[in-house]
């Protein structure tokens, strides 16, 4: 458990609380979003202002998901150091942080934006910070497919900053990080089934078991592989997208087939680590397919 009395938390501490890993791939597809909506040349200020925006909302529902599980923070090795759990910076710190996130985030994306970002950003910030962390992470096994929703928006929310419209290309986007969600936590799950045991976590290892969880990271690798060729064949990207998304999706599958193989799951891992990269590239490849278009 944390104190209230904080340990001298630096801004590093700060920063931790944000999640900037998970931030690094936001940006990634918020920013593509933006550029592909607008033909890559966008508003300068609606540009920054939309992705600083943006991510200082999704920072501050961060800092949420470290309030309300530090409990379940302190019993698991993967997150027993994180900021919270250490004191070095007290509930009451974090809140205000949050908070100042939140306004400032909310501050930008209605002067610089339009409300409608601004609308469906402050969801995807209830949805994770509050509706997920307290209630859906303890409901069902599935919780990683349904809570999924709240990071695969970052495409729509970039998109909607600067078209002021739900444009369904910008959906099969976000219909493409849903789908890869399941199988990038199911793949730490494994490797972690242990600490989501201990700490009460009904994540699909701890109920369903480790074959079955392959089974299904299997299945939606499978299936993110014929998602991924949507925007192809709707017209939204051309031969570049294609031919990358091909083989990615390949280099996926080959990663889960030898998980769905490794009796001492020892695959778990890279096969994380790889779906981090697949996404990544995957949503570069967008930015060039559709920058060599133009």
């Amino acid at each position: 458990m944390t104190t209230e009395v904080s340990k001298n938390g630096t801004w590093k501490h700060y920063l931790e609380l944000t999640k900037p890993g998970v931030q690094a791939l936001l940006f990634v597809s918020c920013i593509t979003g933006m550029l592909i909506a607008s033909d890559f040349y966008p508003p300068i200020e609606v540009f920054i202002a939309g992705l600083m925006g943006i991510s200082l909302l999704a920072a501050s529902s961060a800092v949420i998901n470290h309030i309300y599980d530090v409990s379940l923070d302190s019993l698991m090795e993967r997150t027993s150091s994180r900021p919270l759990v250490k004191g070095y910076i007290s509930r009451r710190q974090a809140i205000v942080f949050s908070v100042a996130l939140f306004v400032l985030g909310s501050f930008l994306l209605l002067y610089f934006t339009n409300p409608l970002t601004w609308i469906l950003t402050a969801l995807t910030f209830i949805f994770y910070g509050f509706i997920y962390t307290k209630y859906l992470k303890f409901m069902t096994s599935q919780n990683i497919v349904i809570g999924g929703l709240a990071g695969a928006m970052p495409p729509l929310l970039g998109w909607t900053a600067v078209s002021n419209s739900i444009d369904p290309n910008a959906l099969l986007l976000v219909l493409i990080i849903l789908v890869w969600t399941p199988p990038h936590f199911w793949s730490l799950a494994i490797h972690k089934v242990e600490d989501y045991k201990e700490a009460g976590v009904p994540m699909l290892p701890v109920q369903k078991g480790i074959p079955f969880t392959k089974q299904h990271i299997l299945l939606y690798t499978v299936l993110l592989m014929a998602v991924s060729l949507l925007p192809f064949s709707v017209g939204m990207f051309g031969l570049i997208y294609l031919c990358s998304a091909s083989f990615l999706g390949l280099v996926f599958l080959y990663y889960a087939v030898r998980l769905y193989r490794d009796d001492e799951n020892k695959k778990a891992m890279p096969t994380f680590f790889y779906s981090i990269w697949y996404l990544a590239l995957l949503f570069s490849s967008m930015l060039i397919d559709s920058f060599i278009s133009l």
